[in-house]
């Protein structure tokens, strides 16, 4: 089965690796992407690669804040229709039936991200289960990522991987640091950002950082989402470590620049004093 015809393909190589952009897909009527073999997924995944909280939450929320549904995992998707719950299975890749998917998946879009940013690593995909209503919180991800809807409708809206008035130099250094994804939100952001209206067959492509929002439609959605890691996103995160060193020591340091700047001088001097650290048995 062919995933995204020609079209979406000359789409998403115009816009890789930085811009936004809308495609067409060939999964939303894919059996495993059904409610009920997820359901049968998720007795098989590690409970810990299960999140779901309730979805009538604000666009901007603490992390501590998210509440909790009551309900187990199988419980939320089987009756998802009513609870009011946002969920997602992560890193379904470790299964066999997803992990096929999800690679036959991506070697479609190969020769596609391999003149830009070289091989497509750490492959990973994550699938969201979401309540009429429900709301993913503004938030970013260290991810070249794909999102595909397969059931239902939703909004999800992308702004500029750039601006760091959205997410300013310590908060990407304290994500990259183990911090949490969500960001802060403020209503003047609003005017930043591009809504992306998803329905069955339809898809969003979002540049590694770029802070999103999403809004589900009155139905049930699922959503199937595939990311990748490339060389450049690995050189972003270990610059923005190593400007977390240099802010440590008193120092304002600018921030990496986006592709196709490499940023090759802090991505190296990160790894050097991460692996002194490491030899030496000291924390960061």
């Amino acid at each position: 089965m062919t995933v995204f015809d020609a079209k979406a393909h000359a789409d998403f190589a115009a816009a890789y690796p930085e811009r936004p952009t809308r495609l067409d897909h060939g999964l939303a009527d894919h059996p495993l992407l059904k409610l009920d073999a997820l359901a049968a997924l998720a007795r098989r995944i590690r409970p810990v690669d299960a999140e779901y909280n309730r979805g009538d939450i604000p666009v901007g929320i603490d992390p501590g804040d998210t509440p909790a549904n009551g309900l187990s995992i199988e419980e939320t998707i089987r009756s998802i229709e009513e609870n009011g719950s946002w969920m997602v299975l992560k890193f379904v890749e470790q299964d066999p039936l997803y992990r096929a998917l999800l690679a036959e998946t991506l070697a479609e879009l190969t020769d596609d991200v391999r003149p830009t940013t070289g091989a497509m690593l750490k492959q990973e995909a994550f699938i969201f289960i979401s309540s009429p209503d429900a709301v993913t919180p503004f938030h970013f991800d260290p991810e070249h990522n794909i999102l595909l809807q397969i059931r239902g409708r939703k909004m999800m809206t992308v702004f500029p991987a750039a601006d760091e008035a959205l997410a300013d130099g310590a908060q990407h250094e304290a994500f990259h640091n183990g911090g949490h994804r969500n960001l802060a939100w403020r209503d003047e952001f609003a005017a930043k950002g591009q809504p992306f209206h998803l329905t069955p067959g339809r898809a969003v492509y979002v540049p590694v950082k770029a802070p999103h929002w999403v809004q589900n439609g009155p139905e049930v959605s699922i959503s199937f989402s595939i990311t990748w890691r490339s060389d450049w996103s690995y050189r972003e995160e270990y610059a923005r470590r190593m400007n977390a060193v240099l802010r440590k020591a008193g120092i304002d340091p600018a921030a990496p620049r986006r592709y196709p700047h490499q940023n090759h001088a802090k991505s190296l001097g990160y790894r050097v004093i991460d692996k002194a650290r490491r030899m030496t048995g000291r924390a960061g």
